[in-house]
């Protein structure tokens, strides 16, 4: 699931996120490690433009921090950029955030990256905002070098190059799942052709079959043969018999139909889905949590 109150725009966040903070991220982040939840996601924006802040608000938590503070307060749940914005900085320096990352949380870091959409964040940071694919494309690929087993990695492209430069500590996983977000042609591709999974942004059921013939299609013309970790993002939760209005695309009822709802994601080829609970607290979004955990996943893999 993605984490609520890191990141509050006004698509998905709920009215009681805004007064939140870091202790109710630590127990939510305990419920889902308790709960049996796959992972616990973070986003990535460095700052917000004026014009887009009514929308998207300013509030986005680092991602490296946040998943930092939550990996020292639980032991078993994964740690998933959703998505790092990796080509607004040299991919030596996010690589030393990363190792850091899944050395200390013992090797549960999930590094989930995306091209960006801000232009004020590239152009503040002084990155080519019209060329942004092509520096993703090149970062994720000096990230690979940079997230290896080698102390000394080495990498030679077009805007990175390094060679004789150590870094430790080394990530505890000797590959770093690398998973690619966004739904455009070119991040499908990107997806399809660098990445170890693919993150959709918000495909709707109808559209996804479609999206993943396309993705393996790609990745056939490609010759890769290694299976794909293939995403999606489910409509908005409520387990039981809602007593507020919890908005018509919410999927709510019974565990079991709304087992029988998710499991379409399955026929499609789908291998993990992130979830969202409407609520209306801190304990009633937990209550959800448990509620899907105890009552909805077992009926999910039958």
């Amino acid at each position: 699931m993605q984490l609520p109150v890191q990141s509050q725009s006004t698509i998905y966040a709920e009215p009681w996120e805004a007064g939140a903070g870091a202790e109710d991220l630590a127990e939510i982040a305990r419920a889902a490690d308790r709960d049996g939840f796959a992972y616990l996601a973070s986003c990535d924006h460095v700052a917000i433009p004026r014009r887009l802040a009514g929308a998207m608000s300013t509030v986005w938590y680092d991602p490296v921090a946040t998943l930092s503070f939550l990996a020292g307060i639980t032991e078993r749940v994964l740690l998933l950029s959703h998505v790092a914005v990796v080509g607004l900085r040299h991919p030596l320096a996010t690589a030393k955030q990363y190792a850091t990352l899944d050395h200390l949380s013992g090797g549960r870091l999930i590094l989930g990256v995306g091209a960006g959409h801000v232009a004020e964040e590239f152009q503040a940071l002084g990155v080519d905002f019209a060329r942004r694919g092509a520096v993703l494309d090149e970062t994720i690929d000096a990230l690979r070098a940079a997230l290896g087993t080698e102390e000394y990695p080495e990498f030679a492209g077009q805007r990175f190059s390094f060679s004789g430069l150590g870094q430790r500590p080394r990530p505890a996983q000797p590959r770093i799942p690398l998973w690619v977000g966004g739904s455009s042609p070119a991040a499908v591709r990107r997806a399809a052709v660098r990445g170890d999974g693919w993150l959709p942004q918000g495909d709707p059921r109808t559209e996804l079959p479609a999206q993943i013939a396309k993705l393996r299609a790609h990745r056939q013309e490609a010759g890769i043969t290694e299976p794909i970790e293939i995403g999606a993002i489910t409509e908005p939760l409520y387990v039981g018999d809602a007593t507020w209005e919890v908005g018509r695309r919410t999927l709510t009822g019974k565990p079991d139909a709304i087992a029988e709802s998710l499991r379409a994601y399955a026929a499609m080829g789908v291998h993990q889905i992130q979830v969202r609970f409407r609520s209306r607290s801190r304990a009633e979004l937990i209550d959800q949590m448990a509620a899907f955990g105890a009552d909805v996943a077992l009926h999910l893999n039958t």
